[in-house]
């Protein structure tokens, strides 16, 4: 039960955030969804609660039939041989945003705000944002970046509003 609160309760907060004066986060144009499909690392993040303690992060993303994303969330709690957790949560793209923008369901009905606000050309690196700049995922499709790419995502992010002392780097075992 005392999970189940816990849970709740990081729910609750990464939904409603911190209200901001900053402009609206910028989704990028265009997103190929069954290209977006598959592992991302997490590689920096402004984490949510249930993210704090999290080493070899990574989201999967599952496009169904019907359009939604069936999301798994893996990480090692604590250490790089913590025990796993895993979370499913499922994404709805929003009409109108050509699949740049999400609403991320962890509990019917409501819908997490997930702005794809970066993405390169070969689809190697995205950054997940939200307006209320709480939380931010910087992600790529290898989980060890040189210290130049890191920088330059990370830079993106301090440009949209974000406060780069929050910016965590999780550990990932060595591929």
């Amino acid at each position: 039960m005392k999970k189940l609160l816990v849970l709740t309760m990081s729910i609750f907060a990464l939904l409603t955030g911190c209200a901001t004066q900053l402009p609206a986060i910028k989704p990028v144009a265009s997103v190929d969804l069954p290209r977006f499909m598959g592992n991302w690392y997490v590689v920096g993040v402004i984490p949510t609660s249930i993210e704090t303690e999290a080493f070899n992060p990574i989201e999967n993303y599952h496009l169904n039939q019907d359009g939604s994303i069936n999301t798994t969330f893996t990480f090692n709690k604590g250490s790089l041989t913590g025990n796993k957790k895993t979370y499913r949560p499922r994404g709805f793209v929003r009409e109108g945003t050509d699949n740049a923008i999400w609403g991320m369901q962890f509990i019917w009905p409501i819908k997490a705000e997930y702005i794809i606000a970066y993405l390169n050309d070969d689809y190697t690196q995205t950054i997940i944002a939200r307006n209320a700049r709480d939380y931010v995922w910087i992600m790529a499709r290898n989980p060890h970046l040189s210290a130049e790419e890191y920088s330059k995502l990370k830079k993106i992010v301090v440009d949209m509003g974000y406060d780069a002392s929050k910016l965590i780097q999780p550990q990932h075992n060595s591929k």
